[in-house]
């Protein structure tokens, strides 16, 4: 009975995880009309990391971080994969917003689900069954359909191939995070969210973008924490 309330709370938590993740489209895309792309995926990724970071201090507090597993220094080589893809694939989401709509990049967004299977099945040798294959196949295809601009000449939405190549990113970076998941998981996001965001706003200055208005930033970083 403990077991089915447990499994039925992650499944509720998954929901809404993936809930809130739908905000991330829209939201960006509004708040893009003043803020260079690479800027934003940075403070997004370090408002989910101050905030993971801030959850940290109160469960160590409350003494429930004990429990958890520490990443260790074998761990690095995934660590430091997570953090760079990481880097590249918000960066490509950004600017595909940029080109395309919010409904068409949330909807290309699950052809991360192809990319996390297919890279999962050639190298970690992982089992896919007939559904998953359906699936994948069915995402293959909307995808397809969903980045053509023009169907008379089947030219691809510019936009769109920035929003494929985020999603192929991060189907690698899951399946690093893959090889972290008997460690601690706010420890990772914390990590991946200062490591990935303080990347992304480098790599903003170095390119010359400016940095946002403090109302922006305040409103970045809190969309990074809820999505």
């Amino acid at each position: 009975m403990l077991n089915r309330w447990l499994e039925n709370r992650a499944m509720a938590y998954a929901i809404l995880a993936a809930a809130l993740y739908a905000l991330n489209a829209p939201a960006s895309k509004l708040l893009l009309k003043n803020v260079p792309p690479t800027m934003m995926a940075g403070f997004l990724y370090l408002g989910a990391g101050l905030g993971m970071a801030l959850m940290g201090l109160v469960r160590n507090k409350t003494g429930h971080g004990n429990r958890e597993t520490r990443l260790t220094k074998k761990d690095m080589p995934y660590t430091l994969g997570m953090v760079v893809l990481d880097i590249a694939a918000p960066i490509f989401l950004m600017i595909g917003l940029t080109r395309t709509t919010a409904a068409n990049a949330s909807l290309l967004n699950n052809f991360e689900i192809v990319a996390t299977s297919i890279i999962a099945l050639l190298v970690f040798k992982e089992r896919i069954g007939r559904r998953l294959w359906l699936a994948i196949g069915l995402i293959t295809l909307s995808s397809i359909l969903l980045s053509v601009e023009d169907a008379s000449s089947f030219q691809f939405s510019f936009g769109s191939l920035f929003v494929l190549a985020a999603c192929v990113c991060w189907g690698m970076e899951n399946n690093c995070t893959r090889c972290l998941s008997r460690s601690d998981p706010l420890e990772i996001v914390v990590i991946k969210g200062f490591g990935s965001g303080i990347g992304s706003v480098m790599i903003g200055l170095v390119i010359g973008e400016p940095l946002p208005l403090w109302g922006d930033i305040l409103k970045i970083l809190l969309l990074g924490f809820v999505a």
